[in-house]
């Protein structure tokens, strides 16, 4: 690994064993890449603290909504490809979805958040979470709550079976089929980097835990008037559901299963070549990332910027955060990604995962003369 990064890799090292050292939190990954180049990849504390198994740099962990940035990516792939574009009507490879006036709905209002279906009915349950056909009948059948374009809803859950049965329809293959083969295999990171786990890896992940993120999710489903239409309360996004062996195995492709190193690795080759792999052109990528909707959102009421699958943050990044403290950006400008995990899923505790990519941020910009 590159040597004039050293001090970096010590400042993230330190930062990590003390989080890790003070029980704050149980294991930790931290991994950048820039111009395609490994630059950090640390890791720290436990993987599974009931019986001890160390967090390793392979180690998977279920880092829900960061995971929205596998399934996007493999989309972008298939465009690229030339087998699927963002102006495509759903229903014209999923027919039967047209019911109910969803015949204009695009690619492109899926990707945005944009489509007007964010909702799940009431009483759905993590067992229809397995249920890929279900899943699909049920969204064919959806009423939108507006017309395509008119809002900006986040589609926490549903956003992955609308776009993984587009996928599913154009390949003939499961999402996670294709991320295996388009994405995670030509990066050499497919032990490492899942939609749906293989059953094999199962013993692999690490081992969740709760640290705030279940009261944040019952405080949100109290105080905000729309939250539990899009999560209702038996499919919340929280370590329960994250930790049930028969939900990982599944293709849900709004959450994702993944280890730090690999996720940045995906987002390198999105800006550019890693070891020979581009996933995308750099046309593509300037188009993907940039602003596509910027208003004020449904769910949370906060405004809020997508691209085409990735959230677009004010500091010039684009790519996803997971509930509880996960992420994966890349910074185009800078030519880095950043991505963190960890396992102890927490809310309002000062998001150390959030801080780690500053840090990383701000170190890369300084050094390459990019700080304002």
């Amino acid at each position: 690994m590159d040597t004039r990064w050293e001090g970096l890799r010590a400042e993230v090292r330190a930062a990590i064993d003390d989080l890790a050292s003070s029980g704050r939190e149980a294991g930790v990954q931290v991994a950048a890449y820039l111009d395609g180049v490994a630059i950090v990849s640390e890791q720290a504390g436990l993987a599974d603290t009931a019986t001890g198994r160390p967090m390793t740099a392979d180690t998977p962990v279920h880092a829900v909504s960061t995971g929205k940035g596998l399934t996007a990516t493999v989309v972008h792939v298939l465009a690229e490809q030339g087998r699927l574009d963002y102006d495509l009507p759903l229903a014209a490879v999923w027919p039967e979805f047209a019911r109910h006036g969803k015949d204009g709905i695009t690619l492109r209002h899926v990707l945005t958040h944009t489509a007007g279906l964010p909702a799940l009915p009431a009483d759905i349950t993590p067992e229809d979470f397995t249920d890929w056909t279900r899943m699909c009948e049920l969204l064919a059948d959806a009423r939108p709550l507006w017309a395509p374009g008119d809002r900006l809803a986040y589609h926490a859950w549903t956003w992955g079976w609308l776009l993984g049965e587009v996928v599913r329809r154009v390949t003939d293959t499961p999402v996670s089929r294709v991320l295996a083969e388009e994405v995670a295999g030509p990066l050499g990171v497919d032990r490492e980097l899942f939609l749906g786990v293989p059953e094999a890896d199962l013993p692999r992940l690490a081992r969740l835990e709760d640290a705030g993120l279940s009261a944040l999710m019952t405080w949100a489903g109290a105080n905000l008037p729309h939250f539990d239409a899009v999560a209702p309360p038996a499919v919340r996004p929280d370590t329960v559901i994250g930790s049930r062996p028969d939900v990982l195995r599944a293709d849900v492709p709004s959450v994702g299963t993944m280890s730090a190193r690999a996720v940045a690795r995906m987002y390198a080759a999105l800006l550019g070549p890693v070891d020979g792999v581009r996933l995308i052109s750099a046309e593509r990528m300037r188009d993907v990332s940039a602003p596509a909707v910027r208003a004020q959102e449904w769910v949370f009421g906060q405004e809020s910027t997508f691209g085409l699958g990735y959230a677009v943050e004010d500091d010039g990044s684009f790519g996803t955060a997971g509930s509880g403290g996960s992420l994966a950006f890349a910074y185009p400008e800078l030519g880095l990604t950043v991505a963190a995990v960890r396992n102890r899923l927490g809310a309002g505790d000062g998001d150390p995962m959030e801080q780690l990519r500053t840090l990383v941020r701000d170190r890369v910009a300084e050094a390459t003369g990019h700080r304002d």
